[in-house]
């Protein structure tokens, strides 16, 4: 049986007037959802042009191009420090300069931390905590995923504590600290000075070992982050290293900053 919509007359013999097909709400509807679907089926094949947009190796990962660009900063700082000691060579052969003059660089050199500096040492290792640590200690709530991870403030108050304790130099990973350098985390990652580092982190600082440990210890920042060592294994490690040489910083020492637009 059809209804008076469907049909093309009234009546049985078919004489009577003829009404306009008229289309349900329901009918409408799906020819707008099958439209849809074919601009969406078309708009995806212009983008695929033919490829697999999940398997298209042309398409990075934020992660991927960050891990590149830092690979080329090491080679770059690499090969500016080989140039700047090629320069130094070369203008210590005839600079015109008096011997107290090349003392005064020398010294304003070092304190700059773009030279060499020898002594003894401590190193402080951080690391992030186990991904299924509980509390150890009682009265403590379960962790969340942000008290198992080193944070930019944990990095900051042991680096700051060095200084205060007296470090002639003080190195992060493999990178010489400078009065410009901005210890500075993203993530679970480490950002210093155009590079990437993920943890454990090792901070290794020249200096009376005694006074610099002392300093540690004093540091409130750093007994905060010693509970969270003591109750969810936090990684902490201080070692004395006896003499070590740390490296001068090879990066450029140009200041970068924003001017009005004009």
């Amino acid at each position: 049986m059809s209804n008076s919509a469907d049909s093309p007359g009234t009546g049985s013999t078919g004489s009577g007037p003829v009404r306009t097909p008229r289309l349900r709400p329901a009918r409408i509807l799906t020819v707008a959802v099958f439209a849809l679907a074919g601009l969406i089926f078309f708009t995806s094949f212009n983008t695929a042009k033919g490829t697999d947009i999940r398997q298209d190796a042309s398409l990075l990962k934020l992660s991927d191009l960050i891990q590149e660009r830092s690979h080329k900063n090491k080679q770059f700082d690499e090969s500016n420090a080989a140039l700047r000691d090629n320069v130094e060579s070369l203008a210590e052969g005839d600079d015109g300069s008096t011997r107290a003059q090349d003392e005064k660089l020398s010294g304003l050199e070092s304190s700059a931390g773009t030279q060499e500096v020898k002594g003894r040492a401590v190193t402080v290792t951080l690391n992030d905590a186990p991904p299924n640590a509980t509390a150890k200690l009682p009265g403590y709530p379960e962790p969340q995923p942000d008290y198992l991870v080193i944070h930019q403030q944990d990095l900051q108050a042991v680096v700051n504590a060095l200084w205060q304790g007296g470090a002639k130099g003080i190195k992060v990973m493999d990178q010489r600290l400078i009065s410009t350098s901005a210890v500075r985390c993203v993530g679970n990652t480490l950002i210093l000075q155009g590079r990437v580092y993920s943890p454990p982190y090792k901070i290794t600082a020249v200096g009376d070992p005694q006074r610099l440990q002392q300093a540690l210890a004093a540091s409130k920042a750093i007994q905060t982050y010693m509970v969270y060592v003591n109750v969810y294994g936090l990684g902490w490690k201080v070692t004395d290293d006896g003499t070590v040489t740390l490296p001068g910083y090879s990066g450029t020492v140009d200041l970068h900053y924003a001017q009005p637009a004009p």
